[in-house]
C-alpha cells in the first residue's frame, strides 16, 4: 500500500458529507472522497486545496478503495435505507479482513444490526455511528454516538475525538471558536463508544426523539405567548433570550430567540409570521415512539410532539375545520409578567420529563438488546455539538453519576426538586391553555406522565376487571401477591366478548 494512502475513506458529498469530510481534514487527517456524481466529487475537491490533512478525490470504487490505509475505514454520508444498502453491497467485493465500514446516517438501529451481522460473517467491520448537530455540527464538532465492535471504537477513537465537539471538564459548556484550519483544542470530546451493534444508532434515535419534544414545547411556549397574551415576535424573542441566560440555557432556545427577532428581508415583517406553518419530519421521532410502544415504556411527550406535527401537515383540513369548529373566546386578564414566568417554568418542567422518557427508553432497550449503556456519559456526549446541547444536561451526568441504576431521572434529588417548586406554574398554565382553548399537547401529555409517574394506584384496576368481564384476561389480587391470576365467573352476558 502506498505511503501516502489517505486515514479515511468518504462516501456521499451532499452538505453533511462535505462538512464531516473537512472537519476531519481539518485535524490533520487525509481523506478521500468519492460519490457517484463524479462533478460533485471534482469540485468539492477542487474548492477546498488547502486542508491541513488533505482531501483526495477518487473516480471509481476502486480506485476509492484502494487509496486508503489498513485497516481500512470508510464513512458512508447516504440516505438511509436502500441507498446504504447499495453502497454496503458495492464494496464488499473490494474489501479486506478487518476493514471497517462507518455508517455515519440516520439509520434505523434494527437495519444497523442487520448489516452489522451480515458484515461479520464476511470478517468486515461495521460501525453505526450516530452524528448530531447538523450541517454547522459536521463541519465545526459533532455529537459521536458510535456503536459496534469495541476493536473498531479503538481504531476510529482518535478520529472521532478530534473531530467531536469539545465541552469545558469543569462547568460541561461547549467550548466555542471552532473555524476551517484552526479545529478548538482541549475539553472533553463529545464522542463515546455507546455499545454494540446498532446501540449508536439507537442512542442517536432517542436523541431526536428528545429533540422533537425540545422543539415542540418551545413552540407551545411561543403560541401561549403570541395567542394569549397578545405579544408580537420581536418581543417574544427578547423572552426566548432572557430566558436562555438561566435554567433554559440551550442552543434550541438561542436560535428560537433569534428567529423571533429575525426580520423577513422580502416584506419587512417578523420572519415567524410569513413562514407557513406545517412541519414535516424523516422519521426518527415517529421511531422513538414505536419502540417506546414496542418495549411498553411511557414516553407519551415524545409521542404527542410527533403527533403535533402531524397535525400540521393537515393544513387544508384545519383551515376548513377553522370555520366549524369553535373555541372559547381567548381572554387573559392577569398580570403578563408573572404568566410569562409561569409560561417558563411550565416548559422547564415539561422538558424534564421528556428526557426523563428518552432515559427510561434507553435503559429498557438495553434490556432488549443486551447493551449496557452509560447513561451519565450519553448526557455528557450531548453537552456540546448536537442540537438539543442544554445546560441541564450537566445535571443529568450528575445525576446518573449519583445513582447509576437511577430507575427515572424524576427521582434524582435535583430534578425532583426543581419539579416541586415549579410544577404550581406548570399547572396554572396547563389549566388556563385548556380554559382559551390554545393547545399545549406536550405540557400536558408531560403533566400528566408526571402525576400518573407519582401516583400508588392508578385507575388501571378497573382497566383489568373490564378485560376480565368481557374476554376472560384474567386479573391479579392485592391481597395475594406473586404474580397469580384470577378470573371471576362473571355474570352471564349474551353479546359476543371482543378482544381489546
Amino acid at each position: 500500500m502506498p505511503e501516502d494512502s489517505s486515514d479515511i475513506g468518504l462516501i456521499g458529498l451532499a452538505v453533511m458529507g462535505q462538512n464531516l469530510a473537512l472537519n476531519i481534514a481539518d485535524h490533520g487527517f487525509k481523506v478521500s472522497v468519492y460519490n457517484r456524481t463524479i462533478s460533485k466529487m471534482v469540485e468539492f475537491v477542487a474548492a477546498n486545496p488547502d486542508t491541513p490533512g488533505g482531501l483526495v478525490g477518487q473516480e471509481t470504487l476502486e480506485e476509492f478503495v484502494n487509496s486508503l490505509k489498513g485497516p481500512r475505514k470508510i464513512i458512508i454520508m447516504v440516505q438511509a435505507g436502500g441507498p446504504t444498502d447499495a453502497v454496503i453491497d458495492g464494496l464488499i467485493p473490494l474489501l479486506e479482513e478487518g476493514d471497517i465500514i462507518i455508517d455515519g446516517g440516520n439509520s434505523k438501529w434494527t437495519d444497523t444490526i442487520r448489516r452489522e451481522k451480515h458484515l461479520k460473517e464476511k470478517n468486515i467491520r461495521f460501525v453505526g455511528s450516530g452524528v448530531s448537530g447538523g450541517e454547522e455540527g459536521a463541519r465545526f464538532g459533532p455529537s459521536l454516538m458510535l456503536g459496534g465492535d469495541p476493536e473498531s471504537w479503538k481504531l476510529l477513537q482518535p478520529i472521532w475525538q478530534a473531530i467531536a465537539a469539545k465541552v469545558d471538564a469543569e462547568t460541561g459548556k461547549p467550548l466555542e471558536g471552532a473555524e476551517p484550519g484552526k479545529p478548538v483544542e482541549g475539553g472533553l470530546p463529545c464522542s463515546a463508544y455507546i455499545g454494540p451493534d446498532g446501540a449508536g444508532h439507537y442512542v442517536k434515535m432517542v436523541h431526536n426523539g428528545i429533540e422533537y419534544g425540545d422543539m415542540q414545547e418551545i413552540c407551545e411556549a411561543y403560541l401561549l405567548m403570541k395567542s394569549l397574551l397578545g405579544m408580537e415576535a420581536s418581543e417574544i424573542g427578547q423572552v426566548f433570550a432572557r430566558w436562555n441566560e438561566g435554567r433554559l440555557d440551550s442552543f434550541l432556545i438561542e436560535i428560537t430567540a433569534d428567529i423571533l427577532q429575525q426580520n423577513d428581508p422580502v416584506t419587512g415583517k417578523a420572519f415567524v409570521d410569513i413562514v407557513l406553518d406545517t412541519a414535516g419530519q424523516k422519521g426518527t421521532g415517529k421511531w422513538t415512539s414505536v419502540s417506546a410502544l414496542d418495549m411498553g415504556v411511557p414516553a407519551p411527550t415524545i409521542a404527542e410532539a410527533v403527533f403535533a406535527r402531524c397535525v400540521s401537515a393537515v393544513k387544508e383540513e384545519r383551515l376548513f375545520a377553522s370555520e366549524i369548529l369553535k373555541g372559547p373566546d381567548s381572554d387573559f386578564d392577569g398580570d403578563k409578567e408573572v404568566f410569562i414566568e409561569a409560561i417558563h417554568d411550565a416548559l422547564y418542567c415539561s422538558k424534564i420529563c421528556s428526557y426523563a422518557q428518552g432515559f427510561q427508553l434507553m435503559r429498557e432497550a438495553q434490556n432488549e438488546y443486551n447493551w449496557i449503556l452509560n447513561f451519565g456519559e450519553i448526557a455528557q456526549i450531548w453537552r456540546g455539538g448536537c442540537i438539543i446541547r442544554a445546560r441541564f444536561l450537566q445535571k443529568i451526568t450528575e445525576a446518573y453519576e449519583l445513582d447509576s441504576n437511577l430507575a427515572n431521572l424524576l427521582l434524582d434529588p435535583y430534578f425532583n426538586e426543581e419539579i416541586q417548586s415549579s410544577q404550581l406554574n406548570w399547572r396554572k398554565v396547563v389549566a388556563k391553555a385548556a380554559e382559551q382553548g390554545i393547545p399545549t399537547p406536550t405540557f400536558s401529555s408531560a403533566l400528566a406522565y408526571y402525576d400518573s409517574y407519582r401516583l400508588a394506584r392508578l385507575p388501571a384496576n378497573l382497566l383489568q376487571s373490564q378485560r376480565d368481564y368481557f374476554g376472560t384476561h384474567t386479573y391479579e389480587r392485592v391481597d395475594q401477591p406473586g404474580g397469580h391470576f384470577y378470573h371471576l365467573d362473571w355474570p352471564k352476558d349474551p353479546r359476543p366478548q371482543y378482544d381489546v
